[in-house]
C-alpha cells in the first residue's frame, strides 16, 4: 500500500475532528462581552468539556471494504459572569444554591461588603457637605 494513499479511518478521524473543532473555540469558554445601555459590561464564562471516538475495521477478503464510525459530544456548563461596571470588576458565580448556613452567608458577603461601602461613601459625603 502506498504512504501518500489516504487510509479511511484516518479521514474519519480528520472529519470529526474538524467538526469539535467547529463547535469549540475560545469564544465558547470566555464569551462575547454584552454592553448595556446603562454602561456595564457582562461577560459569560463558561466550563467546555469534549470527547470523541471513532474505530474502524477492514472486512471480508480484500481490503477495499472498510466498515468504521466515529462521535463526539461538548458539554458547555456556564460556570460565572464578569461584570465591570465603573472600571470595577466583579465575579458572580453561578453556582447550585447554598446547602448550609454558612454558605448562605459566604454567598451573601460580596453583597453585603458592597452595601457598606456604599454607606461609608454616603456618610463621608454627607460629612463633607456639614
Amino acid at each position: 500500500m502506498d504512504k501518500q494513499e489516504k487510509k479511511p479511518l484516518s479521514e474519519l478521524m480528520e472529519t470529526t475532528m474538524a467538526k469539535i473543532r467547529e463547535m469549540v473555540d475560545s469564544n465558547v469558554i470566555v464569551g462575547e462581552p454584552i454592553t448595556t445601555p446603562d454602561g456595564v459590561t457582562v461577560i459569560p464564562v463558561s466550563r467546555v468539556s469534549f470527547g470523541f471516538g471513532t474505530g474502524g475495521s477492514d472486512y471480508g477478503k480484500t481490503t477495499d471494504k472498510f466498515g468504521g464510525g466515529g462521535g463526539a459530544g461538548v458539554k458547555i456548563e456556564p460556570v460565572s459572569f464578569l461584570i465591570i461596571k465603573d472600571g470595577v470588576t466583579r465575579v458572580v458565580p453561578v453556582a447550585v444554591p447554598a446547602a448550609g448556613v454558612a454558605d448562605r452567608l459566604l454567598d451573601m458577603l460580596p453583597g453585603v461588603v458592597d452595601r457598606v461601602e456604599t454607606f461609608v461613601a454616603q456618610k463621608k459625603e454627607q460629612k463633607d457637605i456639614f
